[in-house]
């Protein structure tokens, strides 16, 4: 299969040399601004102490990373002279103030912000997330297709790879309200499998799906054959390299979804809080996070790091590639075929 120059280059740059991606995020606003907030007794959360815990999130586990996910408000601005060139530079578009409707959540760019402006600042591939959930009323579904269709759209025109996330979340008058960026608590495989079902067809350009585990996080380890169906169904229905996000499930979690999405051909994972929210915990005490950070976050990186190259397809192995990766007019004629902005 052809990808176009920026794209192919993009891809390779998030994932190590045999086409596995181990990425950090760091990107998460309410998950990191509320408890510090909360900590702090303050309205809102002071703009130094979230700088200064994504800044120590890239300091500390850059290392064991193939690509750290950052947002332009917080990690980006200073991140662009302590993040090592080495890895690849995920930048996040999608705002995380959603509108909640009576019909469903509806998601936006942040404001100002762009996938020209990513690109142009040297991104390597641009991150959405975007709240879905197929029984949501057909004016929202509808209005999230054209959100993700227009990214897309951004994309393929400034030739950078697109990674899309996709959350289902309660609907108005369900139980388990929450609007945290966390898993439902009785989540249904129906409604992840049908979401990332959406969003498989072409014409949204995805180069590469985040998604969650198709099972609630704590029923992983001991589901069985039906779990593994479940995440046998959802790489089936990626039809693309695929990541695996933590939506906040433990360390302990997090690793047997791993190990269940790459049976089902998961290239990776792209997680934040299963990998640092357990040292964030001591905020505002700074040594203490960076020693917690070292003893616990970097010795699971390692982990998951290892069980990821043993057990994770690469991504341009995914039948999607068959027939192998190459560019458009890949000799002479390049430059002449090769179009611009």
């Amino acid at each position: 299969m052809e990808l176009s120059p920026g794209k192919l280059w993009g891809m390779r740059r998030m994932a190590d040399e045999a086409g596995r991606f181990k990425m950090v995020a760091v990107d998460q606003r309410p998950p990191i601004k509320n408890p510090i907030r909360e900590k702090r007794g303050t309205a809102e959360a002071p703009y130094e102490d979230v700088a200064g815990f994504k800044l120590m999130l890239v300091a500390e586990l850059q290392r064991h990373a193939t690509a750290m996910l950052l947002d332009p408000h917080f990690a980006l601005p200073r991140g662009f002279t302590l993040l090592s060139p080495r890895i690849g530079l995920v930048v996040t578009l999608e705002d995380s103030l959603f509108r909640e409707t009576d019909g469903g959540r509806l998601s936006a760019e942040i404001d100002d912000w762009s996938v020209e402006k990513i690109k142009r600042c040297g991104g390597d591939a641009v991150k959405v997330l975007a709240w879905y959930r197929p029984d949501a009323e057909a004016s929202v579904i509808a209005a999230q297709k054209d959100f993700a269709a227009r990214i897309g759209e951004a994309c393929a025109r400034f030739d950078i790879p697109y990674v899309f996330e996709l959350l289902v979340y309660p609907l108005p008058g369900e139980k388990n309200q929450t609007s945290q960026y966390i898993e439902m608590a009785d989540k249904r495989a129906d409604l992840v499998l049908d979401s990332v079902r959406a969003f498989a067809e072409p014409r949204f350009g995805i180069d590469l799906f985040k998604v969650e585990s198709p099972v609630p996080a704590r029923a992983v380890a001991d589901g069985g054959d039906a779990a593994q169906a479940a995440f046998d169904d959802l790489g089936r229905l990626c039809g693309r390299p695929w990541v695996m996000l933590s939506a906040g499930a433990g360390m302990a979690e997090f690793e047997a979804i791993l190990a269940r999405a790459y049976r089902a051909g998961a290239s990776g994972y792209l997680a934040g809080r299963a990998i640092w929210a357990e040292p964030f915990k001591a905020f505002p005490d700074w040594e203490a996070i960076r020693a917690g950070l070292r003893a616990t976050s970097v010795p699971y990186m390692e982990r998951i790091n290892a069980l990821t190259d043993a057990q994770a397809t690469p991504w341009h192995a995914h039948p999607l590639f068959a027939d192998g990766v190459s560019v458009p007019s890949p000799d002479a004629g390049f430059r002449h075929a090769y179009e611009g902005f």
